[in-house]
């Protein structure tokens, strides 16, 4: 039975530039060459996938990673590097539409980040600094508050923080207040990506780059089709996220790939190394559009947010970005600039990442909405245990449903933006 046959025939692409690939230097890339036969196949080589495979692989079940780049080309590798607990909405929503385990799971997701990094030594400057929620005026603290005191009836940790605390953690007065969590963290995220690659291989799973998916049929068991070669599996794993193709059947239209701006200081003077962030916490405003920050392991703040709906490099790649945050802290104009990159992002309608069953023994997962790092990482496990053994998830599984106007994303994102800075309603 045929169910997919999508010809796609691009080679592996240059790895895109990054603070994080100019200073971390990049491992062999292996491409699939002839037939393999394995129980399970994972398409797509960011942290998902990856962690996926190592737990199928611990577990001894014989597996692959196809990855149609390298590891950590798309989002998983060029992400703000945030470690953050939860998913968009107040525990009682997310509760009430995706299940009390939910809840749990995701604000758990830190801790299990944590453990994993422990467990097997990757090299990633993880920090558990904690992170904050901002609010940039008194109705978001107003917000805040009232979220705070779920989390606290729900013996969630975290802290309240007033204007005064804000503006000494943060270094800028620019907060109402803010809400802290103590499991947030940071890591280098293409080098925890690469250190998450190095495990599985050595657990035994297979880790291919320049391996496209090219056609996927279901005759019984699967056939993937790549340009040089051929994988045969009982089960599938399609783990594409923000950079989905047509492979999966209404997958992309799904899906709203939004880029996502990060620009990198050169390393900040002392002085304000010791204003922005000292304890390596993690920082994002609360409203439309989300700036987000830290400082990484080597003295760099590291700025994100809003910036060009299209490919962009260099330390010009998001001019708005830059003169937010000279306005937040005046010193950081004389330090400069020297790194600037952008991405994909996967977003959903409902801004909650969905999991879907293709052909009784193919699964997909996506849509992270910007909180991937910790929520993949935990997810890994738990799809793997779904693949062998049929356990529950801690997320429900869904039909495919289509964005209405999807293929008009880019223009209604910018006019959505262009709105908000037109009325004020976000900086």
């Amino acid at each position: 039975m045929r169910i997919f046959d999508v010809v796609r025939t691009r080679a592996g692409q240059a790895f895109p530039r990054s603070l994080y690939a100019e200073t971390h230097p990049a491992p062999e890339r292996v491409a699939l060459a002839g037939d393999l036969r394995v129980d399970i196949a994972v398409v797509g080589g960011g942290i998902l996938g990856l962690s996926t495979a190592l737990a199928l692989a611990e577990r001894g079940v014989s597996c692959c990673v196809l990855e149609a780049n390298a590891p950590g080309w798309g989002a998983s590798g060029r992400n703000g590097g945030q470690v953050n607990s939860g998913l968009k909405w107040p525990p009682s929503q997310v509760e009430r539409d995706l299940g009390s385990e939910a809840v749990t799971f995701s604000h758990a997701a830190p801790t299990r980040l944590k453990e994993l990094v422990a467990r097997l030594g990757i090299d990633c400057d993880y920090a558990n600094g904690g992170g904050y929620r901002a609010a940039l005026d008194p109705a978001a603290m107003r917000e805040l508050e009232v979220l705070g005191a779920e989390f606290e009836r729900r013996n969630i940790p975290v802290r309240m923080m007033d204007a005064d605390g804000m503006a000494a953690a943060a270094g800028t007065p620019a907060y109402a207040g803010g809400l802290y969590d103590p499991v947030a963290g940071q890591v280098n995220p293409l080098k925890y990506v690469r250190g998450l690659a190095a495990a599985a291989s050595a657990a035994g799973a297979r880790v291919f780059s320049d391996t496209p998916v090219t056609a996927a049929v279901r005759d019984g068991d699967w056939r993937l089709t790549t340009p040089h070669g051929t994988v045969r599996a009982d089960k599938v794993l399609f783990a594409t996220n923000g950079y989905s193709d047509a492979t999966v059947p209404g997958l992309r239209g799904s899906l709203l790939p939004v880029f996502s701006t990060i620009v990198a200081t050169r390393p900040l003077p002392e002085a304000l190394r010791a204003r922005i962030l000292a304890g390596r916490e993690v920082l994002y405003e609360t409203g439309l559009q989300t700036t987000y920050y830290r400082v990484d392991a080597g003295g760099r703040l590291l700025f994100g947010g809003r910036g060009p709906q299209a490919p962009a490099s260099g330390p010009g790649a998001a001019k708005r970005l830059t003169r937010l945050a000279e306005a937040l802290w005046p010193g950081v104009a004389e330090v400069g600039w020297d790194h600037g990159w952008n991405g994909r992002i996967a977003m959903t309608g409902d801004h909650y990442p969905h999991v879907h069953e293709v052909a009784e023994t193919g699964l997909v997962c996506a849509g992270f909405n910007g909180r991937g790092v910790a929520l993949t990482t935990a997810l890994g496990p738990r799809l793997a245990a779904r693949l062998v053994a049929g356990e529950d998830l801690p997320l429900p599984v869904t039909p495919i449903r289509r964005v209405p106007f999807q293929p008009f994303w880019p223009a209604g994102v910018a006019a959505v933006l262009a709105w908000h800075d037109l009325t004020g309603r976000s900086r």
